[in-house]
């Protein structure tokens, strides 16, 4: 039987210009509050034409990245933790210390829930995430499925509490823990001392005491599991520099 290869869509222009500008703001060569070329100099830059620039702006506008100021221009908008709405589009202009506070965030969140996730859990608590943990077992090589099955699994973690304000805190905070979920596991995968299959490891353990209703040892897994990512984050970040 022959490979089979992925099918590659057209793309508009319009989007490849997004996505360049898009990767430009991740990377941190945008920054928040920097002043965009004008139309005209990016058709230039970009050598397409000023109406597939003013669809990018409008696409990444969209996605709350820049904001267009009359008179003055467009501009890379800042990420604001007071946000009431912490979506996808606010992980990507989070620098380092936000996402170092967002991995707080977890822990104060995350060892709770999963205490009370340890008394509080249902048989059908344990059938889902234990099928979540099956998937990312099966993830191995596929990172974007990894991905989805590690937040799906911390998600069910809060679920299983039965506390509903703590499972909607975890749901609001869900789009850009994924991006920073991304991020730590792209980080982990980086460290030379850790691999998928450790974090695995992690994730089977802390299911482990979930199933024994041991809330001391659930709580003790958490925290470790996100202090590893810390201290994995904190030597990515000095190795960078």
């Amino acid at each position: 039987m022959g490979i089979e290869y992925k099918r590659i869509k057209p793309r508009k222009i319009y989007e490849e210009v997004a996505e360049i500008l898009h990767g430009m703001i991740k990377r941190g060569e945008l920054k928040p509050g920097d002043k965009l070329d004008s139309v005209q100099q990016l058709a230039e830059n970009f050598q397409v034409g000023r109406s597939a620039i003013r669809e990018a702006l409008s696409a990444l506008r969209a996605m709350g990245l820049v904001e267009m100021r009359q008179g003055e221009g467009t501009f890379i908008k800042q990420f604001d933790p007071e946000s009431n709405t912490l979506s996808l589009s606010s992980a990507i202009l989070m620098n380092q210390t936000d996402i170092i506070h967002l991995l707080e965030v977890r822990k104060i969140l995350e060892v709770g829930s999963v205490r009370s996730a340890a008394r509080n859990r249902t048989d059908e608590d344990i059938m889902e995430l234990t099928a979540t943990l099956e998937k990312m077992r099966k993830s191995f090589g596929d990172e974007k499925a990894g991905e989805k099955a590690d937040i799906l699994f911390h998600l069910g973690i809060a679920k299983a509490s039965k506390n509903p304000l703590l499972i909607r805190l975890m749901n609001n905070v869900s789009d850009i823990m994924a991006e920073s979920m991304r991020e730590l596991r792209r980080i982990w995968l980086y460290s030379k001392e850790t691999t998928v299959e450790r974090l695995y490891i992690h994730h089977e353990q802390i299911l482990q005491a979930i199933i024994d209703q041991d809330e001391e040892k659930a709580q003790e897994l958490m925290y470790a599991h996100l202090e590893v990512m810390e201290k994995n984050l904190a030597d990515y970040y000095n190795d960078s520099k």
